[in-house]
């Protein structure tokens, strides 16, 4: 039985949002995904931006196995105290835990606690990332071991990576995002960092865009109207004809066996 620790991004509110129309959280779509590839897997969960007393985890980080930090509609350089919080507990991570998995807002939280930086992206991947090619480093990576060279994933992000720690390797890239995955050793901790989302259904992100419409329309000022949203959409229906479980979400397989 492996023991994992899954970091919730998201406040709580922005989950209970969620949970009102029938989406489920980061959170549970991790446990769905890796529970997919594994039936020998405990979960505890932790969320350093709501959960007060959320301290008591630090002095057990060390029975974890791995851990997973998910996505958040969160962006890191606001600063606010719940994304300090989160920042502050990712420096505690990555001394404690020996295998950390960052996906999405997670994967910008490792970087930033280990000296990186992120900004606000120029363009953004709404419900997917197109063409994401993996290089030499990432052909050599386990994370991408029977994946092909280049996919299309599921990605929901504004911001990205655009400085990676001083020992980090870039292993991954697509036209909107430089940094689609990375790898970094800091202390003793391997950390894998995804920009995108494998452990995420197309369906879900579709149900996400129609959730967040307005926003994406009047904030984001992403697509001019709604009929732009459908014609996106129907460019992601067809992926999911495209693609397979077993490839989308072949990094966290990867993972999962590394650990093991």
């Amino acid at each position: 039985m492996k023991r994992l620790l899954i970091v919730e991004g998201n406040l709580r509110e922005e989950n209970e949002s969620f949970s009102e129309v029938g989406i489920e959280t980061h959170t549970e779509s991790l446990k769905d995904s890796l529970n997919y590839f594994s039936n020998a897997l405990k979960f505890d969960v932790v969320n350093p931006s709501s959960d007060e007393n959320f301290d008591i985890i630090k002095d057990k980080l060390s029975i974890y196995d791995g851990l997973i930090w998910g996505g958040s509609s969160l962006n890191i350089y606001n600063n606010t105290p719940e994304i300090r919080r989160q920042i502050e507990f990712m420096k505690v991570c990555q001394k404690k835990v020996k295998n950390i998995l960052a996906i999405c807002w997670g994967m910008q939280v490792a970087v930033t606690a280990a000296g990186g930086e992120v900004k606000k992206a120029e363009s953004s991947n709404i419900g997917i990332a197109n063409e994401i090619v993996i290089n030499e480093n990432g052909l050599n990576h386990p994370i991408y071991k029977n994946k092909d060279k280049k996919f299309n994933s599921p990605a929901f992000n504004f911001d990205e990576v655009y400085k990676i720690p001083d020992n980090a390797i870039c292993l991954a890239s697509n036209k909107t995002n430089k940094i689609q995955s990375l790898f970094f050793k800091i202390n003793k901790t391997n950390v894998w960092g995804l920009q995108y989302h494998p452990e995420i259904t197309y369906e879900k992100m579709i149900n996400l865009i129609e959730f967040r419409k307005d926003r994406l329309i009047e904030n984001r000022k992403v697509f001019k109207n709604e009929n732009e949203i459908q014609s996106h959409i129907s460019l992601i229906k067809n992926e999911i004809q495209m693609t397979t479980k077993e490839k989308r979400m072949a990094e966290l397989k990867n993972w999962l066996n590394q650990i093991n």
